[in-house]
């Protein structure tokens, strides 16, 4: 639970990405919660500090266990991350959809290749980010990781008629 000044309004959107990093979820305005590790204790304990020095608000971290409605926790937390996953997944469509759009127009070019692979690139530095979040296992978490092999068999697929373009053009 924390209260940050309500101006600037900048102070409450860096604790809101921080937590939202950490894979809080928000149980109502200003009281988030946390699956309890070493690392998202650590992490607590530094926000904490930054907003009672750095932003002259007030913050308390509150270990709990839970009665009942565990599994509703759960839930949210993994509907939270799976939020996450599905973005991920319709910009893994997207991301076949792109390459399929080049090789319907036959642009094999080695300028092509490189921005497919920074896409890739991205995407997996984004599932790394999510799946680092994803403290309890939300189910759609293989499929995105199924769908990151998608894209880079696509990819490779894309790599080998761009070199084939390439040699044929010698």
């Amino acid at each position: 639970m924390y209260r940050v000044p309500s101006e600037p309004t900048r102070l409450r959107a860096a604790v809101w990405r921080k937590l939202r990093n950490l894979g809080a979820i928000y149980m109502q305005n200003s009281a988030a919660a946390v699956p309890r590790t070493a690392q998202s204790e650590r992490a607590m304990r530094a926000l904490r500090n930054e907003i009672v020095e750095a932003m002259s608000g007030k913050a308390f971290l509150i270990n709990s266990t839970s009665i009942i409605g565990e599994t509703d926790l759960v839930e949210m937390f993994n509907a939270a991350r799976n939020d996450e996953y599905e973005e991920i997944l319709d910009k893994c469509r997207d991301f076949h959809a792109g390459v399929e759009k080049e090789v319907r127009e036959e642009h094999f070019t080695y300028g092509e290749l490189e921005e497919n692979e920074e896409d890739l690139v991205k995407l997996k530095g984004w599932y790394q980010k999510v799946k680092a979040r994803d403290m309890l296992g939300a189910p759609l978490a293989d499929k995105v990781a199924d769908a990151l092999t998608d894209c880079a068999a696509t990819l490779e697929d894309f790599a080998a008629r761009v070199y084939e373009a390439d040699s044929v053009g010698l």
